[in-house]
């Protein structure tokens, strides 16, 4: 009984809000990259549009299908990411990779609001469902950036 508990306080009003609300649901018109990222053992899916100009996000868009934490990375990372250049995409992602699998520090600013995701390191089976916006974000950002050195 008290793994469900654990459970239940895992999904706070906090995670559900976020869940709730998830900024830059619209896909883009025509974005610099496009890639839709799977969790095999849930079956989350997110597909995230980005385009970068002048070195930084400048547009946004995902399509989430995922439990509320995936949902909550979403809006975290959603809330977040314009105006970040690659480099800060994929240092929030190697931080809350590392916050998940070994208790390591929140992700740098903007996406320190990731934190709230900190009592999701106990259940390993929601990591990849909770890393897929970023997973996908990291891998667009790399796409838009040789697509504007080519």
């Amino acid at each position: 009984m008290s793994g469900e508990n654990d459970l239940i306080k895992l999904y706070s009003t906090r995670i559900l809000a976020l869940a709730s609300d998830i900024p830059h649901t619209d896909r883009l018109d025509s974005p610099d990259a496009t890639v839709k990222k799977r969790s095999p053992l849930c079956g989350s899916t997110v597909t995230v549009d980005l385009q970068i100009n002048d070195g930084v996000v400048s547009d946004f868009g995902q399509d989430v299908k995922a439990c509320a934490l995936g949902q909550a990375a979403a809006s975290v990372v959603g809330g977040a990411i314009i105006g970040t250049t690659p480099a800060q995409i994929a240092a929030a992602r190697d931080a809350l990779k590392a916050m998940l699998k070994s208790d390591g520090p929140t992700p740098p600013a903007p996406f320190d609001g990731l934190e709230v995701l900190r009592p999701a390191a106990a259940y390993k089976n929601r990591h990849a469902s909770i890393m897929l916006t970023l997973d996908a974000a990291v891998e667009a950002a790399e796409i838009a950036q040789k697509a504007h050195c080519a």
